[in-house]
């Protein structure tokens, strides 16, 4: 068996000589089988070289400027480190990139004006996954929060809190309230690739809210309600809550105007013995583990029922709170959140 000749070793221009030799012998009359065996080719190469002939004729075999293009090359560690730093400190637009979040093509631009080096994408993706990185959906977090501020309450304002709701046996609930809509659609579904399913619901627009507060011991009040969030309605829950705990309470919630409200306000300092009312840092929702509770309504009551009226929908709501009640162990997994981690 003759072997096959490694066109690889040879020069670009002699290259350039076997693929147009082999692309005239077939125009002359051989078949491109027996060209690549006399010229010692494959058959997938002389084919491929016909194919480039068709369109930009025996041109098309000039010998290409070979490795990498110019300005291309791979990161020193010191670069790479330098790059892989600027990634998680910080979002492409804070580094003036015209990107709002972190692509394969938002960290060529970071590493083309970083360290004058040019990447190829799927460069890109080995460098990225080398780093442990993954592509991930973001969290979503206000420009006009308050870091410093969310800081000390997590390192010394909650601490100081638990430490006081012990030593007068208070019991902390985490308060939260929220609005939903008939045409609030949830979920995910499986449906032939190309074709969005769809999800035949009634066309009228209705709506409630509810009320909540939660404890790391896993207990649940509620109440769904139809109508506007006001002052009123969250006095007469705090009031009712005063009543269930049997004991002092600390309702720790976040500053929508309701809270900060002067009817709110009177109503905790006339019952100031057994109730306090803790506002948390503004722009923080990830800090107040009924927001999740709120999520969990969305997406099993709301999103695994279609109701027909508003009647309806506060039924599920209702139905699906109550089961939550006698599911202590779920609502204390919500304290387990990365953010949200806070001593029994």
């Amino acid at each position: 068996m003759v072997k096959r000749a490694d066109g690889r070793r040879l020069d670009a221009a002699t290259q350039a000589h076997v693929r147009r030799t082999v692309v005239k012998a077939i125009r002359g009359g051989l078949t491109q089988t027996a060209a690549a065996k006399l010229f010692g080719v494959s058959v997938r190469a002389a084919n491929k070289w016909m194919a480039a002939t068709k369109e930009g004729g025996l041109r098309a075999l000039n010998a290409k400027p070979r490795g990498r293009p110019a300005g291309a090359g791979a990161l020193t560690p010191a670069q790479a480190m330098k790059v892989r730093q600027r990634i998680v400190d910080s979002m492409p637009d804070q580094l003036k990139l015209p990107f709002y979040l972190w692509t394969r093509a938002a960290v060529a631009a970071l590493i083309a004006r970083e360290c004058d080096v040019t990447v190829s994408l799927t460069t890109i993706g080995r460098y990225l996954a080398a780093w442990g990185f993954s592509v991930q959906k973001p969290v979503r977090r206000a420009y006009e929060r308050n870091d410093a501020a969310i800081t000390k309450w997590l390192q010394r304002e909650y601490p100081a809190i638990a430490r006081a709701a012990k030593r007068e046996g208070a019991t902390i609930y985490w308060g939260d309230e929220m609005g939903l809509r008939s045409d609030h659609v949830t979920g995910t579904s499986y449906a032939p690739v190309g074709q969005t399913p769809v999800v035949r619901a009634t066309g009228q627009r209705f709506g409630c809210s509810m009320i909540s507060a939660i404890t790391n011991r896993g207990q649940l009040v509620f109440r769904v309600f139809h109508g506007t969030f006001r002052a009123p309605m969250f006095v007469d829950f705090m009031r009712r809550l005063r009543q269930q705990a049997g004991g002092k309470v600390y309702l720790i919630v976040d500053g929508h105007p309701v809270h900060r409200s002067r009817v709110a306000k009177d109503f905790v300092a006339a019952h100031a013995d057994d109730l306090r009312l803790i506002q948390l840092p503004g722009y923080c929702p990830e800090l107040n583990p009924d927001e999740l509770l709120n999520q969990d309504v969305k997406t099993n009551a709301l999103g695994k029922s279609r109701p027909q009226n508003r009647a309806d929908m506060m039924t599920a709501v209702r139905r699906h709170l109550h089961r939550r009640q006698k599911q202590p162990h779920i609502i204390r997994n919500l304290f387990q959140e990365r953010h949200v981690r806070y001593a029994a």
